[in-house]
């Protein structure tokens, strides 16, 4: 089931509800991508609590207005979890980085925070570059196994993912985020790091990394190092999607730690 709610900048956000009772979980889906990327991770965590997942600003089915911000975007996670109660929220990548600044800003409304693959410090990279691999994509699509085949190398569950954020239009298959939009989102990261979230962090906090991490080499360690609750899994011969990459390792690592702190 999905709903809207209206953030307190007027901006139309789309909540998926995967089912389940309870406690929430709170899922946030990674750059370009939307909640039902998360489907056969929210199925399972089910069995633990509420399970929603957010299309972010500009993603999904929600509204494509800015700004872009990283603080704007983790303002729209805490206003959603002042309606539903405190959550554990589950973040990958861009979703991870929300998740973190959320709970930094607001502990009161995070109980547990899990990170996937996603660091906290790219100063010095090129945000460009995420423009001209965006950009280089064919749009429109001729049909969905284009998607997968245009995004499934090196890894075809990159493939798999992307196909899942596109809608289909009279003259073929488009991203649902404009690359414009996820540019401008990226470009931040290359400027600003969220130290001082990390150093806020107080509530436990699972930190699952990549082989082939996304996140500077060691960071994610360090992440680790600097909180006071956090717990650091490195899960091999992964690429950024964990969890549709390797999901059974994935799925041990996350339940354990929903079976300690729900």
């Amino acid at each position: 089931m999905r709903r809207l709610v209206r953030t307190s900048d007027g901006v139309d956000l789309a909540i998926v509800e995967f089912g389940g009772a309870g406690d929430p979980i709170l899922l946030l889906h990674g750059l370009m991508g939307r909640a039902t990327t998360w489907w056969a991770v929210a199925e399972k965590l089910t069995a633990f609590g509420r399970v929603l997942g957010l299309d972010a600003r500009g993603h999904g089915r929600s509204a494509a207005r800015g700004p872009w911000g990283t603080d704007r975007m983790a303002a729209d996670v805490t206003e959603l979890l002042a309606e539903v109660g405190p959550a554990v929220v589950v973040g990958h990548s861009m979703g991870g980085l929300h998740g973190l600044v959320a709970a930094a800003r607001r502990p009161d409304l995070v109980r547990a925070l899990v990170v996937e693959d996603m660091g906290v410090d790219f100063r010095g990279r090129d945000a460009e570059a995420v423009r001209a691999w965006f950009g280089a994509m064919p749009q429109p699509f001729p049909s969905l196994a284009a998607v997968r085949q245009a995004f499934g190398w090196p890894r075809a569950e990159f493939g798999e993912y992307m196909a899942e954020c596109v809608e289909e239009r009279a003259d073929g298959y488009h991203l649902l985020a404009a690359v414009e939009h996820t540019t401008e989102i990226a470009a931040e990261w290359a400027a600003r790091d969220q130290w001082d979230a990390v150093a806020a962090i107080q509530c436990p906090t699972l930190l699952v990394e990549a082989e082939e991490s996304v996140a500077p080499a060691g960071q994610m360690d360090l992440m680790a190092a600097r909180m006071p609750a956090a717990t650091h899994v490195l899960v091999r011969g992964t690429g950024h999607l964990v969890h549709a990459g390797a999901p059974e390792a994935y799925r041990a690592a996350i339940e354990a730690f929903l079976s300690t702190h729900m």
